[in-house]
């Protein structure tokens, strides 16, 4: 299908673990007319650690920030200056795509602007299932603004490369939300996978796990709300802004609750805090 070429950017910092994981998750993909564009931050050579592990194809793309930890917006918009597919789409270095999350996404993002799916987080010291973002279905549902403020774990649009607004790089923590929210401003509602597409790793060591990351939550939900005063955060909706500021006061205060559940030692990190809160809810 025209149009429906797919640029995965793939920021690597400290990666050399995980990276042919990512990778091969591509190469496995039934969707063909994509590049992954594999963005070293750390000063590591990728494509010869991906050599190594006998991942050489001539659709992966290796370029750098030429700095050791820009963070991963600054990769991304590193990955996105060099891109050549018509539609982008984030991969995380520690996270994997379903066989056919190119295959479903695709032709829905060349068709409305950007797509979604639902996301499984895995542990991934065993690669056990922890939860799904939204209940598991089939066939394509529907996402809009009030719909992913209400979320509590990453989404990863794909978007089409002329509607992408790049990567907020001043917004180093909830850097997704961000992303997602200017999206969701250009294009409106867009078409959502029911299907968990997207595997989210929980893993030891990273951000979500580093004993400060309250604290990390909290400056970057503190920036954005300055820059929505100051600036609109570039959102051109005045109710979608309001939305995203009353959005974000509810996550200072989720975030707060986390923090004291982490001193209290009842979590080990959000994802488990948040498990813990849905497990509490009265059923049906």
């Amino acid at each position: 299908m025209d149009g429906c070429g797919v640029s995965v950017i793939i920021p690597a910092f400290r990666a050399q673990d995980t990276i042919a994981r990512a990778v091969r998750s591509l190469l496995g993909q039934s969707w063909t007319d994509w590049e992954a564009v594999i963005v070293s931050d750390d000063g590591a050579d990728y494509r010869a650690i991906l050599d190594a592990a006998g991942l050489s194809d001539p659709r992966l793309v290796f370029t750098g920030t030429g700095r050791i930890g820009a963070g991963a917006p600054a990769a991304r918009n590193a990955g996105l200056r060099v891109a050549g597919k018509p539609l982008v789409a984030p991969l995380d270095a520690d996270d994997r795509y379903e066989p056919d999350r190119l295959a479903v996404l695709a032709p829905l993002a060349a068709a409305a602007g950007a797509a979604a799916d639902n996301v499984a987080v895995v542990r991934d010291r065993d690669g056990a299932p922890l939860s799904t973002l939204f209940p598991e279905g089939r066939g394509i549902g529907e996402l809009d603004a009030a719909r992913f403020l209400g979320t509590s774990v990453p989404m990863f649009f794909m978007v089409r490369r002329d509607l992408t607004p790049g990567w907020p790089e001043d917004v180093n923590f909830c850097d997704d939300v961000a992303f997602n929210i200017r999206v969701l401003d250009r294009v409106g509602r867009l078409p959502l996978a029911l299907a968990p597409l997207y595997e989210y790793r929980q893993r030891e060591g990273s951000i979500t796990f580093s004993p400060d990351s309250g604290a990390r939550a909290e400056a970057c939900y503190r920036h954005v709300l300055d820059r929505l005063d100051r600036d609109g955060f570039g959102l051109r909706d005045a109710d979608l802004r309001a939305h995203f500021r009353a959005a974000i006061g509810a996550k200072r205060a989720l975030n707060a609750a986390y923090e004291a559940a982490f001193r209290a030692g009842r979590c080990a990190n959000f994802q488990e805090f948040i498990a813990l809160q849905d497990a509490a809810l009265p059923a049906g």
